[in-house]
């Protein structure tokens, strides 16, 4: 938790992002001096993300602080901005980005994206075992503890968060029992080590070309699926009216609406069936079904998909996939209004769990990924899938290009599906680790 930081109202704050956005994107345009050697190293989406991590590091923006009022009381403060832009702008994105699908194509992409999800899942099952062990080698009292305390029931939250997403995380916190007092250490270290990897994807997106050629990847599929967007939106291209405008944002904002709307009557419904399982195990499996978010964004997503069988599709020569561009980097920026450098320092045995458990979820990846001559964009968005969900996965595909952000969607969704029992299997493991 920070102290208050100097600019509190979220009004200045989210003008202070759109500033850092335009910075970000003022400088990537610069075509002589600097500046274009330095985006050939630092990919722009990156920094979209990390200057907003400064801010919050300098004490400029939190996302979360408290004050103490006159009657000495601790008062906790939020920033609703990150809320907003998930809750609002992501779902408003994907219907954008996904108005143009080919959803032939995206199947298309084969056996490859799956194996890489899939692989990424493992990873996260094992890298938290190793990691307990190759840690107490060097510092036996960072995972240890005993009853509510022990370190392993924590970590168990973050292999709920890391390979379906929160609704996951709060099934394994009550599934293990762990301290609740503690949680928030664990809560910080899956928001580092997690913006830790994403940066480095990010990063990487910038060097696909040279990563792909040390893979020998197949990357065909996935350049025809760009290649037929690229083409079909040269086709319907138009100089967009305002009437173009106002209808596209009615039809992002209006399935939002819509996918808010019945998430709030399908969320209650299937918490109340889950509810009604004896087995607390298998109860605890289908918790993602109580989400609001999960039913928000798989709604928006399939509402989109079915749009794109209709004359909505033809919006993308108008620049629909652009504005859905927009937004998603309004998203990046409140995520990297999350990432405060300086706490990185703060709980070191910690944060070197979390970043050998994500070392070990990376090595997999590269293997695997080399072994059957996948490309990045699988490495990335398989792993973004697990480890970031559906907020971050669309944000690395629509990285590589616009018309695949909806292949990170439904790749997240199923990460939501397989969370919990996947998360079990590694809290059992862990279980194991930390009585040897």
């Amino acid at each position: 938790m920070h102290n208050s930081p100097l600019f509190t109202n979220d009004t200045i704050t989210f003008g202070l992002l759109m500033l850092s956005l335009g910075f970000v994107f003022y400088t990537e345009s610069r075509t002589t001096g600097f500046w274009p050697k330095f985006y050939k190293i630092v990919p722009g989406l990156f920094m979209a993300y990390m200057v907003p991590a400064i801010l919050t590091s300098i004490g400029l923006i939190a996302p979360e602080w408290e004050t103490v009022n006159e009657a000495n009381e601790v008062v906790k403060h939020k920033s609703s901005i990150y809320f907003i832009t998930s809750r609002f702008l992501l779902p408003a994105a994907l219907v954008l980005m996904t108005l143009s699908i080919d959803l032939k194509a995206v199947f298309n992409l084969g056996w490859r994206a799956l194996i890489m999800f899939f692989t990424g899942t493992v990873g996260i099952i094992i890298g938290g075992p190793i990691a307990i062990l190759l840690i107490s080698i060097f510092s036996p009292e960072t995972v240890g503890g005993a009853g509510p305390d022990a370190v392993w029931r924590g970590l168990s939250t973050l292999a709920g968060s890391w390979i379906g997403g929160g609704a996951n995380q709060t099934a394994m916190l009550e599934i293990y029992g762990y301290n609740q007092k503690l949680y928030g250490g664990m809560v910080f270290v899956d928001i580092v080590v997690a913006n830790i990897w994403m940066a480095v994807l990010l990063i990487g997106i910038g060097k696909r070309d040279k990563i792909n050629k040390w893979l020998k990847a197949d990357t065909s599929s996935i350049e025809n699926l760009k290649e037929k967007v690229s083409t079909y939106t040269e086709s319907i291209t138009k100089n967009p009216t305002l009437t173009d405008y106002m209808l596209m944002l009615s039809i992002a904002f209006g399935t939002v609406s819509i996918s808010h709307f019945l998430s709030g009557y399908i969320a209650p419904f299937f918490g109340s069936l889950v509810a009604t399982i004896e087995n607390a195990t298998t109860r605890n499996m289908f918790t993602f079904l109580d989400s609001e978010f999960f039913w928000m964004i798989s709604l928006s997503t399939v509402t989109a998909i079915l749009l794109s069988y209709t004359k909505a599709k033809n919006y993308e020569g108008a620049g629909a996939s652009k504005i859905g561009s927009i937004f998603i980097y309004i998203l990046v920026a409140s995520i990297g209004m999350k990432m405060d450098l300086k706490l990185i320092f703060d709980n070191v045995g910690l944060i070197a769990v979390g970043l050998v458990w994500m070392s070990i979820h990376a090595g997999l990846l590269i293997l695997v990924a080399k072994l059957i001559k996948a490309p990045y964009f699988f490495l990335a968005v398989g792993s973004q899938a697990n480890v970031g969900g559906a907020a971050s996965a669309p944000i690395v595909a629509s990285a590589f290009h616009p018309s695949l952000a909806t292949v990170g969607v439904l790749l997240a969704v199923f990460g939501y599906a397989i969370g919990t029992i996947s998360a079990i299997v590694c809290t059992i493991l862990m279980e194991l680790a930390s009585a040897t």
